[in-house]
């Protein structure tokens, strides 16, 4: 019992951010609860990502924003997952696509790849952006990973073109974060790496895809309602306390 108590309880250090402006509700501020976890087993992820949590390296937070809980957990049912038509295209188009699954690592290529992605969508979308630092992007994808965390390599004509960071845990894979050449926008590789990842539970035979937060109303998380059947989950529940899940399909 005590080795069970310690596995979902490790040493952490515990803290809140400042509030400041969201990113997926205008005129919202935001303010996030984190967990700062040097030695973070399997058994710890998977209880607090089931719980809504979110992880970038070794960090676990979730929010805690004053007067707001739009912020819903979604997952997706990989059982009685449904391809939809374009969803099969998707697959077809990236016939030819190579795929690498590794523990994460820091190259020239990620670091090229993953500015050019975020200038793209700085000038299609208004992100905010900067170029990434090997430093920061060590502690973000790299750092923190132990024996669950992956990166799938996507690769084109030799090239990379894709990066897909993700935890795989007990009874789940977690996605963190994904980012893509937009030269080879039409490929649908967004898409796509949810595909492979559902693809990949289904061969580890785990039940679901944690696809982070939902917000209503917010067009950067649209596509995640196309992955249907889906779960949500409101809160973010102690430990202790067990996570109820339920059916969820987005409004029309």
């Amino acid at each position: 019992m005590n080795e069970e108590l310690d596995l979902l309880h490790p040493p952490s250090t515990d803290f809140s951010m400042l509030d400041y402006e969201c990113a997926y509700l205008p005129g919202k501020m935001v303010r996030m609860n984190y967990k700062y976890v040097p030695k973070a087993g399997k058994t710890f992820a998977t209880a607090v990502i089931d719980r809504g949590w979110r992880r970038f390296g070794k960090y676990y937070f979730h929010p805690v924003c004053n007067g707001c809980s739009e912020c819903k957990s979604i997952r997706i049912d990989v059982e009685n997952f449904q391809y939809s038509k374009s969803q099969k295209k998707a697959i077809k188009r990236n016939e030819q696509t190579e795929i690498i699954v590794q523990k994460p690592t820091l190259t020239q290529s990620h670091l090229i790849l993953y500015n050019k992605y975020h200038a793209h969508k700085h000038h299609k979308d208004g992100w905010q952006h900067r170029n990434i630092s090997q430093r920061e992007y060590y502690e973000n994808f790299v750092d923190g990973a132990h024996d669950f965390g992956k990166e799938v390599l996507y690769i084109k004509d030799g090239k990379l073109i894709g990066v897909d960071l993700i935890d795989i845990l007990e009874d789940g894979i977690s996605a963190i974060y994904f980012y893509y050449d937009p030269d080879y926008a039409d490929l649908s590789l967004g898409t796509y790496s949810l595909l492979y990842q559902i693809k990949l539970a289904k061969i580890l035979d785990l039940p679901w895809i944690y696809l982070g937060y939902w917000v209503d109303g917010c067009k950067a998380f649209a596509y995640k309602s196309r992955f249907q059947p889906e779960e949500i989950l409101n809160g973010f529940p102690d430990v202790a306390v067990k996570p109820h899940w339920k059916s969820w399909e987005k409004p029309d």
